[in-house]
Formats: C-alpha cells, sequence, structure tokens
C-alpha cells in the first residue's frame, strides 16, 4: 500500500540523515540565495525585467525567480499555477506586497497584449521590485514544493518505479550541490504527476526524470543526462505548432548547471 511504503521511505530519510528527510528540507539564508540567484539566472538571465514574463503562445505570465505561473480570470491549461501560492508564503512570512497584489484573486492582466503594454506601468515595476528583494524567500518556497513532491511521486508512479524514483531522489538530495538541480528542475518542469502534462502519454517532470537516472557514476552527472533525455523526448512529441524545439538550446543548457 502506498500509506507504507511513504513511511518506509521516509524512515529510511531520517535514519540515512537525508537533506531532505521528513522533518523538513533545511538549508541556511545563504544558500536559499545561492540558489535563488541560479534559478534566477536559469529563468530570467538574472535580469530584472525577466521577473515579469509572457512569453508569446503561452496563455499566463510566469513570475519571479522561477516564473511561478498566475492564470487570468476564467483561464486554465495544462500546466500547474503556482503564483498565488508564492503570494500566499511570501504574505505568511511577513513580506508586504503592494495593495493591488494582495488584494488580487486572479492575473490582473487578461492577456498577453495587455500586459505589455503594461509592462512599464508602476504596477509591473512595484512587482518586479518585489520580486528582487524576495530571492531568499522564493528559493524556499521552491524548496517547500520539492519537499511536497516525493509523496505525490510515488503515489503516481507504476509500482515498479517507485524504489527507484525514491532512491534516486535520495541519491541526488545527498550529493554536494544536489539540492540545487532538484530544486530547480520541480519547479522548472514540476513533479512529472499530473495527468495533462504529457504529450503523446509522456511526462517530462521530476519523476520522470528521476526514473531514467543511470544507476552509476556521479548523481549530479545522471540527473543532468536523465533530463536532457526527457526534455529532448517532450520537444520531440510536443505539437509542432507550439514550436518547442527553440527552447531546447536553452534547457540542455540549464540542465547542465545541475553538475557541480
Amino acid at each position: 500500500m502506498i500509506p507504507r511504503l511513504l513511511a518506509a521511505t521516509l524512515l529510511w530519510a531520517l535514519a540515512a540523515g537525508s537533506a531532505a528527510a521528513a522533518s523538513g528540507i533545511k538549508i541556511s539564508d545563504a544558500e536559499a540565495d545561492r540558489i535563488g540567484q541560479k534559478i534566477w539566472r536559469n529563468e530570467c538571465a538574472g535580469t530584472r525585467d525577466g521577473l515579469t514574463a509572457w512569453n508569446q503562445g503561452e496563455d499566463f505570465p510566469s513570475l519571479g525567480i522561477g516564473h511561478f505561473i498566475w492564470y487570468p480570470q476564467g483561464q486554465r491549461g495544462p500546466f500547474k499555477e503556482s503564483f498565488p501560492a508564492l503570494k500566499d508564503y511570501l504574505q505568511a512570512q511577513g513580506v508586504k506586497l503592494p495593495g493591488w497584489l494582495a488584494a488580487a484573486k486572479a492575473c490582473p492582466w487578461p492577456d498577453r497584449a495587455a500586459f505589455r503594454a503594461d509592462f512599464r506601468s508602476p504596477r509591473l515595476e512595484e512587482l518586479r521590485a518585489l520580486l528582487a528583494s524576495t530571492v531568499g524567500p522564493q528559493a524556499r518556497f521552491a524548496a517547500l514544493r520539492l519537499e511536497s513532491a516525493l509523496p505525490q511521486m510515488l503515489a503516481a508512479a507504476p509500482a515498479s518505479e517507485r524504489e527507484k524514483i525514491s532512491g534516486n531522489f535520495y541519491r541526488v538530495a545527498n550529493a554536494p550541490g544536489g539540492l540545487y538541480p532538484l530544486m530547480d528542475y520541480v519547479n522548472f518542469k514540476g513533479e512529472g504527476t499530473s495527468p495533462t502534462e504529457r504529450y503523446q502519454g509522456e511526462g517530462w517532470g521530476l519523476s520522470q526524470v528521476l526514473a531514467g537516472m543511470s544507476d552509476s557514476g556521479s548523481p549530479t552527472a545522471a540527473f543532468s543526462k536523465s533530463a536532457d533525455r526527457v526534455l529532448t523526448r517532450r520537444v520531440e512529441l510536443s505539437p509542432p505548432a507550439r514550436g518547442e524545439k527553440r527552447w531546447l538550446p536553452g534547457w540542455r543548457n540549464r540542465v547542465a548547471t545541475y553538475v557541480p
């Protein structure tokens, strides 16, 4: 049964002193800032403008160091929305949000054209200032998502893959510099558990990367190579109209940074 499997996995993690044990991922302020700066470079090239983006062909803006998705009112899609949870987390940490942002129930820009027209407005400048000043807290939010990822992945995975996914999760987490690739990838491409995040039945999230890792060599190198294969497969299976091939070189450069 899944509950027994999860309990055994978490007890083993505690016994092993895992960096991602059930008691929570522990990172110092300095490490949170260091990882956050890396994620910012990956998603936004480290630019302030990149903290507020709305990519062509997408139905939502991507905000913050992790390009967290925020859907406009009445708009939903296959990808997991994450910015509202970040907003709630920052408030819970005592971060003062602009009044309009604290009151917003959905993304206030209805489409990309409206967002681009408003790009230099006080409202978006205020949002960029907030996001640039909360790199560490955003990284801690990313760590929370990673912390909850393993139980979700094990619950969704075929029984034959659960041991490998769990083992590789802790293999990478315990490796030098291993928290960064796990935190970055789960916020980059998700857990891999959503049935809507599939092309031709194949997912591209953290679960698929962990399941595809080789058993030998450096854990972070094996993770990086598996991520490259998973993302290449995603592009190959993607609808041609999305033009995802244009993103693959950047994605490959990103996962190459996972090897210290």
